[in-house]
């Protein structure tokens, strides 16, 4: 295995046998994103056993909530989140000292990253990718996912109660209303003590309403969800809970999930490490946006660190990040993003279908490639008024996470266009260890800010991982088999020239 299909995916077993692989991607100026690929291997009736009783809240009656969104409840016919996805890692919620081992891992992942040692300071850089890398987590690793569901029903519920309070469409903030404005809505209600306390709470700057909640408060501190997801009635001024029943014992694991990402984020940025949240299925997103993006106020004062992953293959991806680049503007801390196409299209398809709600994915390949360009040509568009007005063109960090060529050569035209140089350090590239190699060399060696996503653990506990690779989508084999011929054109070159060994000219230093 070691020296043929886990050698070719997977850098290594631990952060010290990895070091090999990450000093030749070194050699041709690309950067690592760290990742501990092990994971479980359990049957599926283990898996749905698992999702159903993490995914129910036990202070939940029979009654059903009339505002109900069927897409933020499990289904046991989709319990198996792995059900379709061969791209994703998948982690099953099964008590919380797990969630605490999940976080103790990424914390080692972003000390292998580290080119210094917070607890033990030392002279010379040592970090097994001397500084320059990345590492990737995922919320639902740190959590019950029945959180997860419940905020994510609430953020959608809110954005219904402000449409059928104000009309139109889309997030609270797009709406571009005041306090006054909701005072006036709420104006035939009269003096009501609850209304005035939920006024007073609403997250607000002078450019209007960002929030209803006070969602800096649920993240930083010890918030009760059952006391906050409330609004009042607009016509009896009666409070109207948002949130799903929730008992005082998932309140406390909801803020052991918020701990556990505080500390690994507090970590990053102690280190001085990037680190990206990745996206999931949409019944999570919502939620896990929310809590990345206050992260991201809570940690990106200076520079990016938090970064938050979007799905091109939705249909709402272009207006998701836009609302979080303004969110961004008007907060003033930097925005992380890293693009994607996706990885849960074929179960997100079946269960919307299921379930009856409206499919989230859009049409076909094509729709998604144009709405991936059109997004990451409003990020850009967006970092050149930042140039242009003599602002940190920082605030804004893009990856370009894509195997596909025609998507980073649109990048870099656009980029050449409107004067955004490799040096600025706003975009980078990233593609998975193992693939297209002939797409991630080339950048790092023209200077652009190039990743490969590396995986890394014991051969047996990476099997999972490695059998996903193996079931990839036919696109990507097709460029496997465009590799294939681009080794063969190489290797007869180097016999013709007698050059069998090759080493990159110059000095590449990753940027």
């Amino acid at each position: 295995m070691k020296s043929s299909f886990y050698g070719h995916f997977v850098a290594g077993e631990n952060r010290h046998t990895i070091v090999p692989a990450l000093e030749r991607l070194r050699s041709f100026g690309v950067k690592p994103i760290l990742d501990y690929s092990v994971e479980e291997d359990i049957t599926q009736e283990e898996a749905e056993k698992r999702e159903v009783e993490s995914s129910v809240s036990s202070a939940e009656d029979n009654v059903k909530d009339a505002g109900a969104l069927p897409q933020y409840h499990v289904d046991k016919s989709f319990a198996d989140r792995r059900y379709k996805v061969s791209s994703a890692r998948t982690y099953f919620y099964l008590n919380e000292a797990t969630c605490e081992r999940n976080m103790e891992t990424f914390i080692k992942c972003l000390e292998a990253v580290s080119d210094d040692d917070a607890k033990e300071p030392r002279a010379l850089a040592q970090g097994a990718t001397f500084g320059t890398g990345i590492t990737a987590i995922k919320l639902t690793a740190l959590g019950r996912p029945q959180l997860l569901l419940q905020l994510s029903e609430v953020i959608m519920r809110t954005r219904k109660y402000m449409e059928a309070l104000v009309g139109g469409q889309g997030n609270v903030l797009t709406h571009h209303k005041t306090i006054k404005d909701l005072e006036q809505y709420y104006a035939g209600i009269g003096d009501n003590k609850d209304v005035q306390t939920f006024l007073k709470n609403v997250t607000s700057d002078k450019e209007g309403i960002l929030h209803l909640f006070p969602w800096s408060g649920i993240v930083d501190e010890d918030s009760q969800l059952s006391d906050t997801f409330r609004v009042p009635d607009p016509i009896t001024g009666q409070m109207r809970r948002l949130i799903s029943q929730i008992s005082p014992k998932e309140e406390e694991m909801f803020r052991n999930m918020i701990r556990r990402l505080n500390t690994i984020v507090k970590t990053a940025a102690e280190l001085d490490v990037r680190i990206m949240i990745d996206a999931e299925q949409t019944y999570f997103q919502p939620a896990i946006s929310r809590i990345t993006l206050e992260m991201m106020r809570k940690y990106n004062k200076e520079k990016a660190i938090v970064f938050n992953t979007y799905q091109c293959y939705l249909r709402e991806a272009y207006h998701e990040v836009v609302t979080d680049l303004e969110q961004a503007k008007r907060q003033n801390f930097y925005f992380g993003a890293k693009l994607v196409r996706g990885a849960y299209m074929d179960q997100e398809r079946a269960r919307a279908s299921a379930l009856g709600y409206a499919d989230p994915v859009n049409p076909n390949y094509e729709a998604t490639t144009d709405m991936y360009h059109k997004t990451l040509a409003e990020c850009l568009r967006r970092i050149k008024v930042l140039k242009d007005v003599g602002d940190d063109a920082r605030k804004i960090g893009i990856m370009v996470a894509s195997h596909n060529e025609d998507t980073v050569r649109f990048a870099i035209e656009n980029m050449k266009s409107i004067g955004i140089s490799p040096e600025d350090k706003v975009i980078c590239f990233g593609q998975l260890l193992g693939m297209c190699d002939y797409i991630t060399f080339p950048l790092g060696q023209a200077g652009y800010s190039a990743y490969k996503y590396i995986p890394y653990g014991p051969v047996e506990e990476v099997l999972p991982y490695l059998s996903r690779r193996a079931q990839e989508n036919k696109g990507v084999l097709k460029k496997i088999k465009k590799e294939k011929r681009l080794l063969a054109a190489e290797i007869r070159r180097r016999l013709f020239r007698g050059q069998l060994f090759y080493k990159p000219k110059g000095n590449y230093v990753p940027i």
